[in-house]
């Protein structure tokens, strides 16, 4: 009981809940614009808690970070450019459900969702930091190349109607990974000499040329052969913008999964969360009982994918507290954060400060509620960005797209891979191949390139069966492949059967 009168003294106080409120809000905001994600936000916004007490601070980046996480479905589902690029997943179904006039409702879906995977990974890290720690060091190269591998069976899940071209779309993307210079030796592939790509193409960049900019040029067209639809009087329809009981049914079983996965993948140190983002989504779709639907405007789509991306928030703190290792970009901002204020991330953190640690989680279960508040309040506002007219709308998401690249793609640099990737997104949709295995491939790529040549060097001369771990991944790949390998030739042959002409 006293801990808990001292983390709601230090959590209630009201300069705590305006500095946590003000987090959440202002990453709201940069989270609905494009390429201005939680890092950049957080990184600028360090300065600026010199003077707070460590309790305000840490939970005024705590806030920056989740609001914009949950801000990030704003524009993925209204105008089909997402924040960050594991938003992605998040304008699958999020955007079709706005083309329909269901924009608010997938709104509440997406801030519902995020809202419970964020509030159940916080209370995860409150009472398992330490039996999460210690299952997060038992994670090693080996373990880590057997999950990655698992993770790209999820291509062929989201390959959508050709699998061929899904394929494709994944293996050009993780051939595009491989330009830079090579993890282990240094040696350059694919530069040419170029300097400015010794670090390989930007992950951000290419997601806001190939979703954003792309999509842009397609709704363009479409503006111009048939004129703007005004989606005012749908988007205001109650009874279809409703949350039912129905719909909790459908959202509950992806919410569970989404929330598990994130808090899972958050506790490796490396993955993040657009790993974990689409792996909830093709897990949602394997699972449904309309698969058929995701893609279409599937509400399940979308809290798969928001519950898992905000889980991974709170669950990367975990490695960061009881071990000294973030698990994340955002927990390595949060580690500077840390140490301005004297306190030194690790495990002796827990017991050297035990305060500040009650404090910081009181915050961050505020900083949940807060961003459920915030975001309700602010939504309707938000849903009628649906309705401006183009010659509003393009400009703005093109400037915040150019700004987006140009600070975290290396500067004009990074505005060129935009636009190159753009023209290309907008020939990959128009021939229905799959941008989203493509974004697989590449944010895979690197990582499973690295642990399996790690892996290789580690194993040798060691048996396979000190690896439970790594074998249990490889068996769930297998399994996961025989299922569609029977699914694809089961597709076929009925195929086959309806297109034989009646005797």
């Amino acid at each position: 009981m006293d801990a808990l009168v001292d983390a709601l003294g230090q959590t209630l106080t009201l300069s705590n809940i305006l500095f946590v409120a003000g987090g959440i809000f202002l990453g709201y905001i940069v989270g609905a614009i494009p390429g201005l994600g939680k890092v950049t936000a957080a990184a600028v916004a360090i300065p600026l808690t010199f003077s707070m007490n460590p309790v305000s601070a840490i939970g005024f980046l705590v806030g920056i970070s989740k609001g914009s996480t949950s801000g990030n479905a704003v524009s993925a589902i209204l105008i089909n450019t997402p924040g960050e690029p594991s938003s992605v997943p998040t304008s699958l179904d999020g955007y079709p459900m706005a083309k329909q006039g269901k924009g608010m409702k997938a709104l509440k879906v997406a801030l519902l969702s995020s809202t419970i995977g964020d509030f159940v990974a916080t209370w995860v890290l409150i009472f398992l930091t330490g039996p999460l720690a210690r299952i997060a060091v038992q994670i090693g190269l080996v373990e880590l190349a057997s999950i990655l591998i698992f993770a790209l069976t999820f291509i062929a899940a989201l390959s959508g109607k050709s699998l061929s071209k899904g394929l494709i779309s994944g293996l050009l993307g993780i051939f595009l990974a491989t330009i830079g210079l090579e993890p282990e030796t240094g040696i350059q592939r694919m530069t040419f000499g170029f300097l400015k790509l010794f670090d390989g193409l930007s992950l951000v960049a290419i997601a806001i040329g190939m979703v954003a900019i792309a999509e842009m040029i397609v709704q363009l067209e479409d503006v111009m052969r048939d004129g703007q639809k005004d989606l005012t009087a749908e988007t205001e329809d109650k009874e279809a913008n409703a949350i039912t009981g129905k719909d909790w049914q459908k959202m509950s079983r992806p919410i569970i999964g989404g929330t598990l996965i994130g808090t899972f993948i958050g506790l490796l140190p490396g993955l993040g969360a657009s790993i974990a983002s689409f792996a909830s989504y093709g897990l949602a779709q394997r699972m449904s009982k309309t698969p058929e639907l995701f893609g279409k405007g599937n509400i399940e789509g979308v809290a798969a994918a928001e519950a898992a991306d905000n889980a991974v928030i709170p669950s990367s703190l975990v490695p960061l507290i009881a071990l000294g290792i973030p698990g994340s970009a955002i927990a390595a901002i949060l580690a500077a954060g840390f140490t301005i204020h004297g306190i030194i991330p690790g495990p002796l953190m827990i017991r050297d400060n035990p305060e500040f640690i009650r404090g910081m989680y009181g915050s961050m279960l505020l900083a949940s509620l807060l961003m459920l508040l915030i975001g309700w309040v602010g939504m309707r506002f938000f849903a009628r960005v649906i309705n401006l007219p183009m010659g509003y709308l393009l400009p703005a998401v093109f400037f915040y797209s150019i700004l987006g690249s140009y600070l975290e793609g290396g500067g004009t640099f990074g505005v060129y891979i935009m636009v190159i990737f753009s023209l290309f997104g907008y020939f990959v949709k128009k021939f229905d191949f799959s941008f989203v295995t493509f974004l697989i491939g590449f944010i895979i790529g690197p990582q499973l390139e690295l642990s399996i040549r790690q892996s290789i060097v580690v194993t040798r001369g060691e048996s396979w069966t000190e690896y439970p771990i790594a074998i249990a991944f490889g068996i769930f790949t297998v399994l996961v492949l025989l299922q569609m390998g029977y699914g694809t030739i089961k597709r076929v042959l009925f195929t086959q059967e309806s297109e034989e002409p009646d005797s």
